[in-house]
């Protein structure tokens, strides 16, 4: 029994690596007993803002058997978004790194399926479900649990020889397998770059984001208007932002990816200061069809871009 959960999760890791995910690692499926208190003091501080879709399902954000049953492994993969690849136009509002290419939901649970669908062939009968993003699942814990990087002080999870720069997911399975080590120590030491940079200061202690401060919930998730508190403080950025990753030292061993989803429009990164202030929805929806930037929708990026200039005009 010892011999397949190592034969099997050789095999699991060897095909993750070749559908060109970064890192792989699996962990037993179980209660996050630290995570708990965690996230529930975070919620009662209002840290989610008004994502209160964070407050949904907090059991089965903990335990992965609620979600999946009969779970008993949890496989954390990360996939390399970074780039070196730039908006030509210094003056012009900034798009987060993650959001040049095709949306990472659509690329990631694919390959995941793709995943599920191998180890059914190789090993048989096995329930199992993929996560991106879309049911509660803590990412960042289960990675950590798997060994794949530790928490950093603006709440990332970094990994000494990549950074940060890469999507989590997850595929959680009725299936026993090897569990990697316990997770990576702490790497961060005396540094505070992260918290240092953030134009909004949502990153209110070490290790601790107040996500109602943070400039890619205040341009994403936020659906009402940004409040005035944040004029002069957005750095520029009109959808998401990627200050606490760009100035981590750990990031500098970062490479770029190699997944041509992720490769930018080849309009995106040419567009001008003026040819933002000036979009049109036909525009809109051509450059960013199949990008994350549509969760934003037009009207949002039409707010956010109208609150930078606001900001300028005052300036």
């Amino acid at each position: 029994m010892l011999q397949n959960r190592l034969k099997y999760s050789q095999l699991i890791k060897a095909e993750a690596a070749r559908l060109g995910f970064m890192f792989c690692g699996i962990a037993k499926a179980g209660f996050l007993e630290e995570e708990a208190p965690r996230l529930e003091t975070w919620l009662k501080s209002g840290f989610h803002g008004e994502m209160q879709y964070m407050e949904n399902h907090f059991d089965r954000r903990l335990d992965p058997t609620k979600l999946v049953d009969g779970a008993k492994s949890v496989i954390s993969l990360a996939l390399n978004y970074y780039t070196e690849e730039k908006q030509s136009d210094p003056l012009a509002p900034k798009i987060s790194k993650y959001a040049y290419g095709t949306d990472y939901h659509f690329v990631i649970k694919d390959k995941l399926k793709q995943l599920l669908e191998i180890i059914r062939e190789n090993i048989g009968d096995v329930e199992g479900r993929v996560f991106v993003d879309s049911a509660p699942v803590l990412d960042k814990a289960w990675a950590k649990k798997a060994g794949l990087g530790w928490t950093g002080k603006n709440t990332n999870l970094l990994n000494k020889n990549a950074g940060s720069f890469f999507f989590l997911c997850e595929l959680i399975l009725d299936l026993d397998l090897e569990y990697d080590v316990a997770p990576t120590q702490d790497h961060c030491g005396t540094c505070t770059r992260c918290i240092d940079a953030c134009p909004t200061d949502a990153i209110v202690a070490p290790y601790l984001v107040d996500g109602s401060r943070c400039i890619s919930y205040l341009t994403i998730e936020l659906k009402n208007e940004i409040p005035a508190e944040f004029q002069g403080k957005m750095d520029n950025w009109m959808f998401g932002c990627d200050v606490c990753q760009d100035v981590c030292p750990w990031n500098r061993f970062s490479i770029a990816h190699k997944e041509p989803q992720f490769f930018p429009h080849e309009e995106l990164l040419g567009i001008s200061a003026q040819d933002w202030e000036e979009i049109t929805e036909d525009t809109f929806r051509k450059v960013f069809q199949k990008s994350a930037v549509k969760r934003t929708k037009f009207s949002g990026l039409k707010r956010n871009i109208g609150f930078l200039s606001k900001q300028d005009q005052l300036a």
